[in-house]
């Protein structure tokens, strides 16, 4: 018949199976780490504490993680081009929306190459890419207007040109309401009625970029093709004119259309200001400000107009 075994007695056998096994393995060179905590013995019986066994000298402690690699920067490469001329120019302090402009003395015929000859820094740090207009120019430009405040360094085949990104002056001129609202790190600082351009001469949408003022100049329909006697010709003495597309499109005092800004478009695509509001534009506003046109039916600024870098 087979002896049961059973209370006190039999616990401590198993007790010192346990203790005995434990420390055999330890003898043997086995990394044993049990913790310290109450476990039953069986279904239903006593708890015991089983011993915390040490870690074995000459084994390695557990390795820490492994801190993130920080982003490697391009490397800039040798230049295969000349010093190119850099827009903007050392010193230059413009608007959010100016892009970079390098052009070179010699037609580039391998880009890669001298993209990654050009470094562009800045802080705070700003993603961006380029884009190339003709073989002889190419042209940064950030994913989103740059921060105001942002400080740029350019450097190009020994030019090298550091300028500041000003406050964030945006001019939204919308056709539904033939309003234009400007805004200076997003707060409201004027609003202007416009007229935009009538029917066959709509104003495209898009963003623009102001350019070159002019504090006056005669507008003339012969530069883009139209002669001065025809039905839709003109010679127009303007004032307070800031362009804001190299087709010819500006912000401009026009005292003669003042009853119909806010109300109706008359211009040939240009944005009609009061004398008063087009002094304050021509005063306030600062090259590579954005002037965004919205709904209007004349298509979309041309991507490769110069100053229709954001619409590309």
């Amino acid at each position: 018949m087979r002896k049961i075994e059973t209370g006190t007695t039999s616990r401590r056998r198993w007790t010192n199976r346990v203790a005995t096994t434990l420390i055999g393995a330890a003898a043997a060179g086995m990394a044993l780490v049990v913790p310290a905590q109450a476990v039953p013995l069986f279904p239903g019986g006593p708890d015991i504490a089983l011993p915390t066994l040490p870690t074995l000298p000459g084994l390695p402690a557990p390795a820490a993680p492994l801190a993130p690699l920080p982003p490697v920067e391009p490397q800039v490469g040798p230049a295969n081009f000349s010093a190119p001329s850099l827009n903007p120019s050392e010193g230059e302090v413009v608007g959010v929306a100016q892009p970079i402009i390098i052009r070179f003395d010699e037609a580039i015929d391998d880009r890669a190459t001298a993209e990654r000859a050009i470094k562009i820094s800045s802080s705070p740090k700003v993603d961006g890419s380029f884009y190339w207009i003709n073989d002889s120019q190419v042209r940064w430009r950030p994913a989103e207007f740059w921060p105001a405040g942002t400080d740029v360094v350019v450097e190009a085949g020994g030019a090298r040109s550091a300028f500041h990104i000003g406050d964030a002056l945006v001019a939204t001129a919308d056709d539904n309401t033939k309003q234009i609202t400007i805004t200076r790190n997003g707060e409201v600082v004027k609003t202007m009625p416009t007229s935009m351009g009538k029917t066959g001469h709509e104003t495209p949408n898009g963003t623009y970029i102001v350019g070159e003022q002019l504090r006056d100049m005669y507008m003339d329909s012969s530069t883009y093709g139209v002669p001065i006697d025809a039905p839709e010709g003109y010679r127009t003495y303007v004032e307070y004119a800031t362009r804001i597309s190299n087709s010819g499109i500006f912000v401009h005092a026009a005292p003669w259309s003042v009853n119909q800004q806010g109300s109706s478009n008359t211009s040939h695509g240009c944005l009609n200001v009061s004398t008063e509001d087009g002094k304050w534009f021509f005063e306030n506003a600062k090259k590579g400000d954005p002037v965004i046109v919205t709904n209007t039916s004349g298509g979309t600024l041309n991507g490769s107009d110069g100053l229709g870098d954001w619409n590309r």
